[in-house]
C-alpha cells in the first residue's frame, strides 16, 4: 500500500479531549474539527477530502465522528473512495475501498443507521430530562451570552 495515512478527528466542544480518538495510530497528518456532527461547515473535513489522493488511507475513530446521519456518512465515504482512498473506521474495525462487497455496503448502512439512531435516542433522553428538571424547578437553561 502506497500513499499517506491521515486521520480525521472531530469533537463537539472546546473541552473535549481529542487524544483518545486515534491514539496509537501512525499518521502522516491529522485533520481536526471542533464542531457538532450535525454541522455542515467543517473546514478540516473539506481540507481532508481535498488533500486525499489515490493510495492514501484515512482513519476515523468511529462512524459517528465522521457524520451524524446515514446519508452524509455514505456521501463522505463515497467521495473518498471515488478518489481511490481507503477509509478505515478504527472502533468498528471496518475498511472501505470503493470496491466493496455487498456485505461491506450493508455494514456501512447498518452501522451508520445505528449511529444516527443512537444520537436520536440521546437527544430524546436529554429533552425528557430537561422537561423533568424544569418541572422540579432545577433547570434554568443556558446562561445568555
Amino acid at each position: 500500500m502506497t500513499g499517506q495515512t491521515f486521520g480525521y478527528v472531530r469533537v463537539s466542544s472546546l473541552d473535549q479531549n481529542t487524544i483518545r480518538q486515534l491514539d496509537g495510530e501512525q499518521l502522516d497528518r491529522v485533520f481536526m474539527d471542533r464542531a457538532s456532527g450535525k454541522e455542515q461547515n467543517r473546514p478540516q473535513l473539506d481540507a481532508l477530502i481535498d488533500f486525499a489522493l489515490d493510495g492514501d488511507t484515512g482513519l476515523v475513530h468511529s462512524m459517528d465522528r465522521l457524520a451524524r446521519n446515514l446519508d452524509e456518512l455514505c456521501a463522505i465515504v463515497r467521495r473518498l473512495t471515488e478518489k481511490k482512498v481507503r477509509v478505515r473506521f478504527v472502533k468498528e474495525k471496518l475498511t472501505f475501498t470503493g470496491d466493496d462487497t455487498a456485505m461491506a455496503t450493508f455494514l456501512l448502512s447498518v452501522m451508520g443507521a445505528f449511529a444516527e439512531f443512537e444520537r436520536a435516542l440521546i437527544r430524546e433522553r436529554q429533552r425528557e430530562g430537561i422537561t423533568l428538571a424544569k418541572k422540579a424547578g432545577v433547570y434554568k437553561g443556558r446562561a445568555r451570552r
